[in-house]
């Protein structure tokens, strides 16, 4: 590790796109490299520069043989017979490719994103915990969310690999998570502890209005003149309760759509389904547009455009946000560097965590009332008031969520890691 650079192993099962882990380890990355180290990813998908990654199709959750697995162990009630051999093979397959990638790139330091705490991939986790223990390649754990905070991880019949693999505890590995309370809960159920440290952006490069490539964008999606654009900012699952944002539309006094910019993900499409018979039920307009959003302007196969999330936040009126549970919420940080004004649930983590740092926005909970609608209605109504509250919001980002904050963290977290390299 001479010159003082590391080389650093991403590991996860997706590393592409717009879920909440790939960015939040895109800025790792970025402030990784800021501190002169070179960072490599191993994963079953990836949009990394070819030359830095190791590709391996088992590592993705969506693999067949994977998600034959997931289904055995968090569908059924008892484990088919067949199923530990199906693991172990996967496991031996993918920690032989570990070794591959630590050769390939010759690797100083793990960082795993989920692969060690939500188990999408059981044979990939397994493998990573042998891996660590034959090898003591210090680690870093980077835990976003927890197979105790999902419903259907609890109560199944793997629960012999959950204690054993999510998360791993050997000696070599350093846990890190995105709240207070995922810390607390860690130390109780796998008695070790943990560094705290909170999704961030680069509040420290303002964001600004760029060209004109958007200004076409609520013709493109069909919004009429004068419709208020209500932006969801988050994928289509039930967790993220949309239907709260549905009906806040159908209460306002002016005309209003509701525009998702994220795709339903892993968990189906009936959530979907239902919340377009919802709005169609009760007279709202609703876009399922993640066709036409991206972290990047590019365009569709067929030639229209895609607009990038931040065009949606500055094109967007009023970001909503009822979430039930989030492991932080990206989406409240990406509306305070937007500079928007947000109607959202108070769930658990922002209570502990980002209340009490003094942030303001239109906060309900469990159900929206005559309030929060006229809260809405009046802070789109006073721009004065939405731009002293953007401001206000935009300091405290600053101040607590700012790249220079992670920068501080992931140094102390590396010398504590490796010494003083």
């Amino acid at each position: 590790m001479g010159n003082n650079q590391i080389r650093i192993g991403f590991v996860a099962t997706r590393l592409e796109g717009t879920d909440g882990v790939s960015l939040e380890t895109n800025k790792w990355v970025a402030v990784l490299k800021g501190l002169g180290h070179e960072c490599f990813c191993f994963c079953g998908e990836s949009d990394w520069p070819e030359e830095r990654v190791h590709i391996v199709p088992e590592a993705h959750f969506n693999h067949p043989d994977i998600l034959k697995i997931s289904e055995a162990l968090f569908k059924d009630k008892r484990r088919p017979g067949d199923i530990a051999r199906a693991i172990y093979k996967l496991k031996e397959h993918l920690k032989a490719k570990l070794y591959q990638f630590v050769q390939k790139f010759d690797l100083n330091l793990f960082i795993v994103e989920n692969a060690l705490s939500l188990p999408m991939n059981v044979p990939l986790g397994v493998a990573l915990t042998e891996f660590i223990g034959e090898t003591s390649m210090p680690t870093i754990a980077h835990h976003h969310d927890f197979w105790w905070e999902r419903s259907r991880y609890i109560g199944t019949p793997a629960d012999d690999y959950l204690r054993s693999a999510f998360p791993c505890t050997m000696s070599t590995v350093y846990h890190v998570v995105i709240n207070n309370v995922a810390a607390r809960e860690l130390a109780f159920r796998a008695g070790v502890g943990s560094i705290h440290i909170p999704n961030v952006l680069d509040f420290n490069s303002p964001s600004y209005w760029p060209n004109s490539y958007a200004d076409d964008m609520r013709q493109e999606l069909g919004i009429k003149e004068g419709t208020t654009f209500l932006l969801q900012p988050t994928r289509i699952v039930p967790r993220k309760r949309i239907e709260m944002a549905i009906t806040l539309a159908r209460r306002m006094d002016t005309e209003c759509v509701v525009v998702v910019t994220h795709e339903s993900g892993d968990e189906g499409i009936k959530y979907q389904m239902y919340l377009e018979e919802f709005a169609d039920l009760i007279g709202v307009k609703f876009l399922c547009a993640s066709e036409r959003f991206n972290y990047l302007r590019q365009t569709t196969p067929d030639g229209r455009k895609v607009y990038s999330i931040a065009d949606a936040y500055r094109h967007a009126d009023l970001v909503t946000y009822p979430s039930a549970i989030e492991g932080f919420g990206n989406a409240f940080l990406e509306t305070i560097y937007y500079r928007r004004p947000i109607v959202m649930e108070a769930y658990e983590i922002f209570k502990c965590d980002i209340q009490p740092k003094g942030f303001n926005v239109i906060g309900f909970e469990n159900f929206i009332s005559r309030e929060i609608v006229e809260q809405a209605q009046e802070i789109l109504c006073n721009p004065n008031l939405a731009l002293e509250w953007a401001e206000e919001n935009y300091q405290l980002g600053l101040r607590y969520y700012s790249y220079h904050t992670l920068e501080k963290k992931l140094v102390a977290l590396l010398e504590h890691c490796l010494g003083r390299w």
